[in-house]
């Protein structure tokens, strides 16, 4: 009779005997390791009624339910093209949108670059639990407590702190407001986010039959919608924007939720560049007067669920724009913090990515 033999690995062992199983270490198909935290199917009920009834679509794949989602701990580095879960370490940056998903999805079947159905998921669970996790938005420490810092892993022209090492602030950083929690899903780096998109102010989600999923491994290339919902929602100006082809605020303007698209930021076409734009906070999104969006605009973070959740909102609708979360500096960041500013080619210093894993 075939004997199998069972042999631990430490590293693995160490973490998952720390957290009591609530982080692992996953191997990708070069061997490199990410350390992954659980997180365990919900209800949308048990989060808020507003929401709706069932599973959250975060744990939903081409419907089939799945009792659990693996986020990294920690935003990415990127080594010899795969994007590891590492403490400690200074997360890279400079990458544009295509990229950070490539080296994600290259580390094999699961693997993907961390989605909008899993960022709500997370986002909503602070927001039943009271809490939301504090960290580098502030030149290395949190501009809400001060005395809260982390490593440096770099600095500016004038010597003060940009990013902070990967994992390394208190545990008040973590989602959990444990050690075993998400680290830096508020500042640091904005992370690029997939799963969704906005094309000239209208939203698109990976779903199927007109019901958003977290089919992870929908392709998301410009022009392409094959595996995505045209919504029929959009981000509509309150008024219309301006004709300057430069980079700026339209002072004093905000975006409403909609059901079409009346007045674009920028009024000289739909491009991707980087023209008139709106800032606003978050939980300021309101909804255009006698329209009734699709509850699951709540589901994923994309509606404010009260008028207490932190965190800024900065759009362009027009062009194709790809999300980015989490924040960077300032007010803005948080977990509910979402920028619909850039085009998938862009690139900065303050952008970087996240891994997740599905088992299948």
């Amino acid at each position: 009779m075939a004997v199998e033999i069972f042999v631990k690995d430490p590293f693995r062992q160490s973490v998952e005997a720390a957290s009591g199983g609530k982080n692992t270490v996953m191997y990708d198909d070069k061997g490199y390791p990410s350390v992954m935290v659980r997180i365990p199917k919900f209800n949308l009920e048990d989060i808020d009624a507003s929401l709706g009834t069932g599973v959250h679509p975060a744990f939903i794949v081409h419907g089939r339910t799945v009792s659990e989602i693996w986020i990294a701990k920690y935003q990415a580095k990127n080594i010899n093209g795969r994007a590891c879960s590492l403490p400690g370490v200074d997360p890279t940056t400079s990458i544009n949108f295509d990229t950070a998903k490539s080296i994600c999805e290259a580390k094999g079947e699961g693997w993907h670059l961390f989605n909008k159905t899993e960022q709500a998921a997370i986002a909503l669970w602070c927001m039943k639990n009271d809490f939301y996790p504090r960290g580098n938005d502030k030149r290395g420490y949190s501009i809400q407590a001060t005395y809260e810092t982390a490593s440096p892993a770099n600095y500016d022209n004038e010597g003060k702190i940009c990013r902070t090492l990967t994992g390394t602030g208190p545990q008040s950083w973590n989602h959990d407001n444990t050690p075993f929690g998400i680290s830096d899903l508020c500042g640091n780096v904005w992370e690029w986010c997939d799963g969704m998109r906005l094309v000239n102010g209208q939203i698109l989600l990976v779903g199927e039959d007109s019901t958003p999923m977290n089919n992870f491994d929908t392709q998301n290339a410009q022009g392409n919608n094959t595996g995505w919902i045209q919504t029929g929602v959009y981000f509509d100006g309150e008024t219309a924007g301006d004709d300057i082809q430069t980079s700026r605020y339209t002072e004093n303007l905000k975006e409403v939720i909609s059901n079409e698209r009346i007045y674009p930021n920028y009024t000289e076409g739909d491009v991707d560049y980087y023209y008139g734009s709106v800032y606003q906070t978050f939980a300021s999104l309101q909804t255009k007067s006698g329209y009734t969006p699709p509850t699951y605009l709540k589901q994923l973070a994309l509606q404010p669920v009260n008028s207490n959740i932190p965190g800024g909102f900065y759009c362009r609708n027009y062009g194709e724009r790809i999300p980015l979360v989490g924040g960077c500096y300032g007010s803005a960041a948080g977990v509910f913090s979402l920028v619909l500013f850039d085009p998938r080619s862009h690139v900065s210093a303050g952008d970087g990515l996240r891994s997740a894993f599905i088992a299948l």
